[in-house]
């Protein structure tokens, strides 16, 4: 197990016992210049070997890791900066700029390759179950991201109970991560396959002919994607004749798996195995069986022994089977807490229970069917985009009165977002945009803008109404130009 290959970056890689010895340098490093623990430590660069074993090496010093998106805007990454208060923020050399008007110390993850090699240093402090390891940054329905608290004893109960209730994947499994590992799915698989004792391969970016070698050359064994991911894949000409025979486990999420996209690809004798989760309960939630997955794809599976799974309408009671209501998780890898944020944490964790703000129905077997969003979240390419966020800075240029942003269709993404505008001037749709490159991560910024020159419809309490302008531009890539 030692020499097992741990992490492989293609032209690089490192055994399990080279990322115990190079992570336990980087702690002593860290330690070194005044890392104390629960002190945060930011991480804004693009997927790397350096930025995996940095992971490791902060908490082995007692640290909290902040992964930061490396897409954000300066704007974006100083609201998380102000909020968390990381002691170091490390950073490629693209994303460098980025940080360095933060008040935070700034490093080049550069410097993480120097302590590759050497003698193992030995670290005095002693982590505890109930230490927070991470701040994972999640959008949700508030105009600002929120960070998802995790301790060591949460992410082992994840990772602990889906070993017990899912045994496709084990100790050698050969893993292919294609998320960011800012974002939940990245960190998550990295740690989950990491404490199995995996291989884990990772893609600087999503290329669907160089991943779809990557499954092949390397024979991989199990991978996780959003649908338009797989459907990217199937439609490559060398597709049909790809050997895909050692995948054993293949899950989706983020949208409906429907028959068609699970017919292509159990073809190749692959099952797409539908997942229901979110940041706030550690991944994945449920995980349907695969027998059943064949014939109801679009189903993402029940509880399990140690995950429960509840439905409850508006007053917080249970529902009959076959009744739409809100779905509640409680299981051991839930969350501990929204970072410096007691209110919304309150909102949604509510004794062992955390409420989802996701709508949902289950049949009579117990198999949970996803229904729509109670927060308001548009999900491009797998990233989640806050409405409220990309609205927030839209009504900042002037001239707009109202907007409302919601998601128009994507042959490639899946879903962007459209921004809905009332205004009585005439507006520079240019100018918009790039205000909106200035103050959002380019994958938030609209696709579409719809100019309304009456006042946007409003629900009787006086909130925006969505339904409607969601109707009416419900055709919106075939009847807008595009903007950017």
């Amino acid at each position: 197990m030692p020499d097992a290959v741990a992490l492989d970056f293609g032209d690089d890689r490192v055994t399990y016992l080279e990322y115990r010895d190079w992570s336990e340098r980087i702690a002593a490093d860290l330690i070194k210049r005044g890392l104390q623990p629960g002190d945060r430590v930011g991480i804004c660069a693009a997927n790397s070997l350096e930025y995996c074993v940095l992971i490791l090496g902060i908490l082995r010093a007692g640290g909290i890791v902040l992964p930061m998106n490396m897409r954000y805007t300066p704007h974006e990454l100083a609201e998380i900066a102000e909020d968390t208060g990381p002691r170091f923020i490390f950073a490629d050399a693209d994303r460098l700029a980025k940080i360095e008007g933060l008040s935070s110390a700034s490093l080049e993850i550069s410097h993480i390759g120097q302590l590759r090699h050497g003698q193992r240093p030995i670290i005095a402090h002693q982590p505890k179950p109930d230490d927070r390891v991470v701040i994972i940054s999640t959008s949700g329905s508030t105009a600002k991201p929120k960070g998802v608290v995790f301790s060591h004893r949460s992410m082992t109960g994840y990772v602990a109970t889906h070993a017990i209730e899912e045994q496709s994947l084990g100790r050698g499994s050969r893993v292919i991560i294609p998320a960011p590992l800012n974002t939940s799915a990245g960190f998550v698989q990295l740690t989950h396959y990491t404490i199995l004792g995996c291989t884990l391969h990772f893609l600087s970016a999503f290329e669907p002919a160089l991943f779809l070698k990557t499954l092949v050359e390397k024979k991989i064994n199990g991978f996780g994607a959003v649908p338009v991911f797989f459907e990217a894949v199937s439609k490559l000409p060398e597709f049909e004749n790809a050997d895909l025979s050692s995948i054993t486990m293949a899950t989706c999420g983020g949208a409906p798996v429907t028959q068609a996209l699970q017919d292509t690809w159990m073809k190749k004798g692959i099952v797409l195995r539908q997942i229901y989760g979110q940041t706030e309960c550690g991944g994945n939630g449920t995980i349907m069986p695969e027998h059943l997955a064949r014939v109801q794809p679009q189903k993402c599976g029940m509880g399990g022994l140690f995950n429960e799974i509840g439905i409850i309408d508006e007053n917080g009671n249970r529902v009959p089977p076959g009744t739409v209501g809100q779905i509640i998780l409680r299981g051991p890898g839930n969350m501990l807490e929204y970072w410096n944020n007691p209110e919304e944490t309150a909102k949604v964790l509510k004794g062992e229970w955390l409420h989802t703000g996701d709508l949902g129905v289950l049949d009579e077997d117990g198999l949970l069917t996803f229904i729509d969003r109670m927060k308001d979240l548009i999900i491009s390419g797998g990233l989640n985009i806050s409405a409220a966020e990309v609205e927030r800075a839209v009504l900042t240029f002037p001239g707009i009165e109202e907007c409302m942003v919601i998601a128009a269709k994507d042959a490639k993404f899946g879903e962007t977002p459209l921004a809905v505008v009332y205004t009585r001037q005439d507006i520079d749709v240019p100018a918009l945009i790039s205000h909106c490159n200035s103050r959002l991560a380019d994958y938030k910024v609209p696709r579409y803008v719809a100019l309304e020159h009456e006042p946007l419809p409003r629900t009787p309490t006086g909130k925006l109404s969505k339904p409607a302008m969601r109707e009416k531009y419900r055709n919106a890539a075939e009847a807008l130009p595009r903007v950017r």
